[in-house]
């Protein structure tokens, strides 16, 4: 199992279209490396989560995904082959057998790497956003171009509240994150969302997952999914654990989207054990 050196000081790694992707390591053991979902950077999200924990015997890896946080903005259009790369690139510097944490959309991205051959050990997905049957309304498929929109306009904080209520935040929750410093940082990244959009919304359209779309898939993998989380999320979980052909499905009690270093560290820990 690789190490890697923890460090105070801002890494970079070059993607292969020449974007600089700036990550960090936390603690020192067996490498983990976190991939955020929407609007997370590694100063804010996941990582942030898991760190306090599990840097006690691991050396976790955080990195901005592209146009986030310190790392570049990328070329346009976006493409979905270039997260990918940023990815294996990031495995490439601190050890492509490393561990491999991803997150809401983080999750669905990680999927496409495992799909595209990036090498790791075992992967943990936590709530990959997917909308398999019934259970949930489909989400609209041109929320990616809306929000493109919004963003080009200078509406930052309407493509963040377009998210949020996308996502099931209720109205007083969504006015009261309007007041809170946060908002600021959320808006600063409203531009990557159509980024997360394109990985996932061709997976909340209702409809079963392809019946071939993870069949390549060996290593082994993780799926977690909140107790208290809605229906139509534990079926998605459910179903993609069903196809990665070498999968456990994990439920966590009391559990919801956000993740949590508490419930979580230990879930991770076994699997990996396992």
């Amino acid at each position: 199992m690789s190490t890697v050196t923890a460090t105070t000081s801002t890494r970079f790694v070059t993607s292969a279209d020449g974007t600089r992707i700036a990550y960090d390591v936390t603690g020192t053991g067996p490498v983990v490396v976190i991939v955020e979902g929407a609007l997370c950077q590694r100063s804010m999200g996941t990582a942030k989560a898991l760190i306090p924990s599990l840097s006690q015997d691991h050396a976790v890896v955080a990195y901005d995904r592209r146009g986030r946080g310190e790392s570049g903005p990328g070329s346009a259009p976006y493409e979905v082959e270039r997260e990918v790369e940023d990815l294996r690139a990031v495995l490439s510097a601190v050890g492509d057998d490393a561990l491999v944490v991803g997150a809401s959309s983080g999750a669905v991205l990680v999927l496409e790497a495992l799909r595209a051959g990036v090498p790791t050990g075992k992967v943990a997905l936590y709530e990959a956003p997917l909308i398999v049957d019934g259970s949930h309304a489909p989400n609209d498929p041109a929320l990616g171009d809306r929000t493109q929109a919004l963003v080009a306009a200078g509406k930052r904080g309407d493509a963040v509240s377009l998210f949020m209520r996308t996502v099931g935040v209720p109205a007083f929750g969504l006015m009261m994150m309007r007041l809170m410093p946060v908002w600021k940082k959320l808006c600063g990244v409203a531009h990557t969302l159509p980024h997360d959009y394109a990985l996932v919304l061709k997976h909340q359209q209702g409809e079963p997952l392809p019946a071939d779309w993870l069949s390549g898939v060996t290593v082994p993998v993780l799926v977690i999914v909140g107790g208290k989380s809605p229906t139509y999320m534990k079926n998605g979980q459910a179903a993609l654990a069903t196809a990665l052909p070498n999968a456990t499905l994990r439920e966590l009690p009391g559990e919801q989207h956000m993740v949590r270093g508490k419930a979580t560290v230990p879930a991770l820990r076994e699997f990996w054990a396992s």
